[in-house]
């Protein structure tokens, strides 16, 4: 072996030398972050996902009994509409209080802003429905609203996953 290949090799080793290195081995891939823990079971959450399931009920009943109409008329009135808004408020406000509960906890996953974005979309949905003027129109607004309570009920049901 040269004297070139020796120094070289010796100067490697040294470099890889480090006094405050700890003792153990260094993992050879980053740890993924532990996936939070699911709040599905607490009462605040369970309470969001009961009511959710109940309104996405009668707002597919609603659209049912839209199906029998002309799309073209003008908007059927909805039996109980106003007892309904009030439950998507009270749902709304739920969302917020889980989003904050959330925050509170110093939550990092999705789940808070997603919480958030409900209970920011479900007035806007339920306006929809109050502005449509057709049948159609109506119907397109429940249809949203529909897919909003579904998501509300899935974010709180899947299991939970690291923060992206």
């Amino acid at each position: 072996m040269s004297c070139d290949a020796v120094a070289f090799s010796a100067m490697l080793w040294m470099a890889s030398f480090n006094p405050g290195q700890s003792a153990g081995p260094t993992p050879a891939v980053a740890q993924a972050p532990a996936a939070p823990p699911s709040v599905a079971g607490e009462p605040l959450f369970i309470d969001i996902v009961r009511r959710a399931r109940q309104l996405k009920a009668q707002t597919e009943a609603y659209r049912a009994q839209l199906a029998k109409a002309e799309p073209a008329s003008a908007a059927a009135p909805l039996k109980a509409f106003d007892a309904f808004s009030g439950k998507i408020s009270d749902l709304a406000a739920l969302d917020m209080k889980g989003h904050v509960t959330l925050r509170e906890r110093g939550a990092v996953d999705d789940l808070k802003c997603i919480l958030r974005g409900i209970s920011q979309d479900l007035p806007e949905k339920l306006a929809a429905v109050r502005a449509a003027t057709t049948v159609k129109a109506q119907d397109l607004a429940l249809r949203d609203m529909v897919y909003l309570l579904n998501d509300n009920v899935e974010v709180i049901t899947a299991p939970p996953r690291p923060a992206a």
